[in-house]
């Protein structure tokens, strides 16, 4: 298939074999990427692509959707059994669209929705201004406290009564510990409001028993199917089956047109391959490694959020070392390591500064990295941003980088 793209458009192959040769050359960290199998890039990649299939299985409304009809189910019959779910969606374009989804079920514009305040680690798609939510709704918020940096499970319950929301979500962008979906259902409860669960982050942690599982007492739960999941970029929705046709009317002819018949192919390739032991035995990994990068950091005097993680990420305070978001950020990619700028709870500086770095596991326990190789990670980070200015450094540290990288190939099958 790259032949036949070098030999039409050999521009877009150059621009597409450099993205592979940077995937392969640095340690991705951010905790939101994953990658993909070879599998779920073929299927991503097929002639499904091709297929026009608005509607739902057996009520389309074109014809040749046979196949599109048989992917789709058994998308959706892989998922229902990964998380025990009474009805699913594989629709969804993205997690923010299977999110506006869930809203639009549950509630209508200009009702209160209460969500995890995107300062202290939320998502945009929970209430920030800037996001459709924030901009629909009346949005208030929830954080964490100050003292332990946890979720203030107090101020979401008194907020609940008080506020009486439509709806209250539970989720995070940026939140290192495990969230207590019990208490989350006894907001909901108080407040007679529903409970939407958005799960992207976490998902894959859920789909191997190592997180709790959101589906007994939310309403609705969405996710995407990247980050720990390890599928292609998109959405997903599962909900009780009293709910199924609000949210499905909500994705088709709500929000969407045609699905994305391709990436259902594809979502159906991870959602088997979340099945097997081998992802099972993947996600302890990816745990333990984010656990190991932790304590090696917090031993070399860094401080994190929360002191510490409980699922696959980490999120540095970088304040008492003179640093911010953005210079770690830079400083780390010239070395070869790729992680992202956070704002951290209560951050004194601006979400394009930040105090904060978010660091993740999934995508370095893709290539195959255990806690040992996560010492050297850490040393290397660790050595960067003591001297994150010194370019001399960074490329020596960079074909450390590259030796890691070697040793641990990234799709030596293309």
């Amino acid at each position: 298939m790259n032949n036949f793209l070098e030999d039409q458009d050999p521009q877009v192959s150059a621009i597409i074999n450099s993205e592979l040769a940077r995937q392969r050359q640095t340690l991705e960290l951010i905790a939101s990427e994953n990658f993909a199998s070879p599998a779920v890039l073929a299927a991503s990649g097929s002639v499904f692509t091709n297929k026009y299939a608005e509607g739902y299985t057996d009520h389309r409304y074109y014809g040749g959707c046979e196949f599109a009809d048989q992917i789709e189910t058994l998308a959706i019959t892989r998922a229902r059994k990964i998380f025990r779910a009474e009805h699913v969606n594989v629709q969804p374009h993205s997690g923010s669209q299977a999110n506006m989804a869930a809203y639009f079920a549950l509630m209508k514009p200009g009702e209160c929705l209460l969500g995890m305040s995107l300062a202290h680690g939320g998502h945009l798609t929970h209430g920030a201004a800037a996001s459709f939510s924030g901009r629909l709704f009346n949005v208030q918020a929830y954080g964490v406290r100050p003292d332990t940096e946890l979720i203030d499970y107090d101020d979401l319950m008194e907020k609940a009564e008080r506020l009486k929301p439509k709806v209250i979500v539970a989720g995070a962008s940026a939140y290192p510990r495990q969230f207590d979906f019990a208490k989350f259902r006894e907001a909901a409860d108080l407040a007679e409001a529903a409970l939407v669960v958005d799960m992207a982050h976490f998902a894959g942690l859920v789909a191997a028993g190592l997180h709790p599982s959101p589906m007994e007492l939310a309403d609705i739960v969405t996710s995407t199917t990247h980050k720990t999941l390890r599928g292609p970029r998109g959405g997903l929705i599962l909900c009780k089956s009293g709910l199924a046709r609000a949210v499905d009317a909500q994705i088709f002819p709500g929000l969407q047109g045609g699905p994305l018949v391709h990436q259902i192919a594809a979502k159906a390739v991870a959602f088997g391959e979340a099945l097997t032991a081998d992802f099972m035995d993947y996600q302890q990994q990816v745990i333990q490694n984010a656990a190991r990068l932790a304590n090696n950091l917090t031993e070399a005097g860094f401080r994190l959020v929360s002191g510490g993680t409980s699922n696959h990420l980490l999120l540095v305070d970088l304040r008492s070392k003179n640093l911010t978001g953005a210079q770690a950020e830079t400083a780390l990619e010239r070395a070869g390591i790729t992680t992202n700028k956070n704002a951290i709870p209560f951050d004194p500086q601006p979400p394009t500064i930040t105090s904060g770095l978010r660091l993740g596991t999934p995508a370095v326990t893709t290539r195959g990295l255990v806690e040992s190789d996560m010492d050297l990670v850490a040393e290397l980070i660790v050595e960067t941003l003591r001297q994150p200015d010194d370019d001399l450094l960074s490329r020596k540290i960079r074909r450390k980088v590259e030796t890691i990288c070697q040793d641990h190939p990234l799709y030596p099958e293309l």
